[in-house]
């Protein structure tokens, strides 16, 4: 398996395409919108969405493909055998140390390059799948996810303008997934609005904002990030600015205000 380490930008997305990857946030078809939306910029077969929480517990699953319901299938069989215990993407992310800044990884890997012949046979070989290209996500908090698309034997490899393409989306699919994790749970119905405004802002501001959710001070967040305090207390304001937020409450709360 490949790995590169992604370093978030701002360049500007297509309105579509964020608007097609939000619009799957705390709905049963998230890798579906997921799909769709990557399909515009690149060619795809299937997507697929594993969301691990700290204790190590898948939390999310979400699979669509562009052919029936095989994605679905085929996840609930790598679900029931527990191929994340030799699919190369979840092990990597589970072997990984909880970083002290939020992380964003590509990944890449041939299902020929596969050691484990079952997991082999049913997530590639019997359905037709060449290759897969994940987003992988790590977070402070323990949080990881792996966010894949894959190619059928009659696309063709997975090149450099594609994977150039999924790191430009990267931040896009990975705060989606995570806003989708925070509307799962009990009482965070304001998630999704949330979500689509993080896409606003710039990295430094979506770091800060990261920790104060996570419940750290300012002072906490600005040691940190290395930075000075006055730096935070002006990044939290620029953010809170513009999501509308007016504390650290509605924040956690995942509640935004116009105005």
């Amino acid at each position: 398996m490949q790995r590169w380490r992604l370093t978030p930008d701002d360049l500007p997305l297509a309105p579509r395409v964020v608007a097609g990857v939000l619009a799957g946030v705390g709905t049963p078809r998230l890798a579906a919108h997921y799909l769709a939306a990557v399909q515009g910029l690149l060619p795809v077969t299937f997507c697929t969405v594993f969301a691990v929480g700290a204790s190590g517990r898948i939390e999310t699953v979400s699979a669509a493909s562009s052919y029936g319901d095989t994605a679905e299938r085929t996840a609930g069989r790598y679900v029931a055998q527990r191929y994340d215990r030799v699919d190369p993407m979840m092990v990597w992310l589970a072997a990984r140390k909880r970083p002290a800044r939020a992380q964003l990884w590509l990944g890449h890997h041939r299902g020929e390059e596969l050691a484990d012949a079952g997991y082999r046979a049913a997530c590639y070989t019997d359905v037709g799948i060449r290759e897969r290209a994940s987003v992988l996500v790590l977070s402070p908090g323990g949080q990881r996810a792996a966010i894949s698309f894959y190619r059928s034997l009659a696309q063709p490899e997975f090149a450099a303008a594609d994977f150039a393409l999924l790191q430009a989306h990267a931040c896009l699919l990975a705060d989606a997934t995570a806003a989708h994790g925070r509307v799962a749970a009990p009482g965070a119905s304001g998630a999704a609005v949330v979500a689509g405004e993080l896409l606003r802002l710039s990295p430094r501001e979506r770091e800060v904002l990261d920790r104060l959710a996570a419940g750290r001070t300012a002072s906490q967040a600005a040691q940190d990030l290395g930075v000075a305090l006055s730096t935070v207390r002006t990044l939290q304001y620029r953010a809170f600015r513009r999501l509308g937020l007016r504390s650290v409450k509605d924040l956690l709360c995942g509640a935004g205000h116009a105005g």
